[in-house]
């Protein structure tokens, strides 16, 4: 009996795949006959313009990036969506360990603001873990990350945000 019911469902399923590539070949074939384009350049064509946020992020890393060279011995990668966009991770490369230290002092909270909501997100701090960033000796040229908690995925693509650990803020656009 169960056997005759999947027999039948895959049957189905079969035959609307089926339908559904003739559909596709059939419109592909109107249009070559028609003259608009040749069938295999029917689908969509892919946009050459860089989108907004690594348009933003070129532009924050020109004009703002070697402050934070020189200031605080970072190059800040960025900070971009992780977990689904529940997290936000963010990433900087160590140049100059003796500046950088302020961004692995324990006790110099982090945290991250909203500039749309003002609202700050901080480190989600794990029962057997700890705080989720990373406070290891700082070595040059390696890359360090903290992330940050973004409950109900407040901070979106594109969204500003100032990212602050002790002394050390740094407004970027998120990836």
């Amino acid at each position: 009996m169960r056997s005759n019911l999947a027999r039948q469902i895959r049957t189905t399923l079969l035959a609307a795949l089926l339908a559904g590539t003739t559909a596709i070949s059939g419109a592909q074939a109107a249009e070559a006959i028609q003259g608009d384009r040749p069938p295999e350049k029917a689908e969509k064509r892919k946009s050459t313009s860089k989108p907004k946020s690594k348009v933003a992020a070129a532009d924050w890393r020109a004009k703002r990036g070697l402050y934070y060279q020189r200031t605080w011995g970072v190059d800040i990668v960025g900070v971009r969506p992780t977990s689904s966009g529940y997290m936000l991770r963010f990433d900087y490369r160590v140049l100059d360990p003796k500046r950088a230290a302020v961004l692995k002092d324990r006790k110099a909270k982090a945290y991250i603001i909203d500039e749309k909501t003002q609202t700050a997100l901080a480190v989600p701090a794990m029962e057997n873990i700890g705080e989720l960033r990373q406070v290891a000796p700082l070595e040059v040229n390696r890359t360090y990350y903290v992330i940050f908690g973004n409950p109900g995925k407040l901070v979106k693509r594109g969204s500003r945000v100032t990212v602050v650990v002790g002394e050390f803020r740094a407004e970027l656009v998120v990836d």
